[in-house]
């Protein structure tokens, strides 16, 4: 029991990373496009999990909301609206497999030194700006909502905007005649 409680977390996250890994795997060599499409969910639900595990629940709701909510059904609307019997057989592995083998393990190789950089040495950052609020501790998703409604209001509301415009957009494309 010692050792859940001392390194529970870092099992955590190792699980949930792996899972992240092996669901995004699967979005790239699934051939059926409804399982891709589960996987990715899978995918966006473990990255939001990590997002927990580092006490950014602000960025974990908005994976869930954006992520898993808005870009998701786009997804599966795409997917339904393709007629997929129409489509053309395609090769399962192109000509340029051997050089994206190539790239993919350059990144590993990437990936694995810099791990080992950054565990040898850590980087610590300053996470004052997120924790006060007028001099007062306040937890990370509310100070990320009082910058975000007060410097950055106008940004903010023309975003908005923008993707109301989208919205509106792809119901009238989205509209059959």
């Amino acid at each position: 029991m010692d050792f859940l409680t001392a390194n529970g977390p870092a099992l955590l996250f190792y699980v949930f990373a792996a899972m992240a890994l092996i669901s995004a795997l699967f979005v790239v060599t699934l051939r059926n496009p409804m399982y891709g499409a589960i996987a990715l969910l899978a995918c966006f639900l473990s990255i939001a999990v990590l997002f927990l595990l580092r006490h950014a629940e602000f960025l974990a709701v908005v994976q869930l909301f954006v992520y898993g909510g808005g870009i998701m059904v786009l997804f599966l609307f795409v997917i339904m609206l393709v007629n997929l019997h129409q489509l053309r057989e395609s090769k399962r592995f192109t000509p340029t497999a051997p050089v994206a083998l190539m790239v993919a393990l350059a990144l590993a190789v990437l990936f694995v030194s810099l791990f080992l950089v950054v565990s040898v040495s850590p980087v610590t950052a300053d996470t004052s700006a997120l924790v006060m609020v007028d001099g007062e501790i306040v937890g990370n998703s509310e100070a990320v909502a009082w910058s975000l409604f007060r410097e950055y209001l106008l940004p903010f509301e023309i975003v908005s905007l923008f993707l109301l415009v989208a919205m509106v957009g792809a119901v009238v494309l989205g509209r059959r005649t």
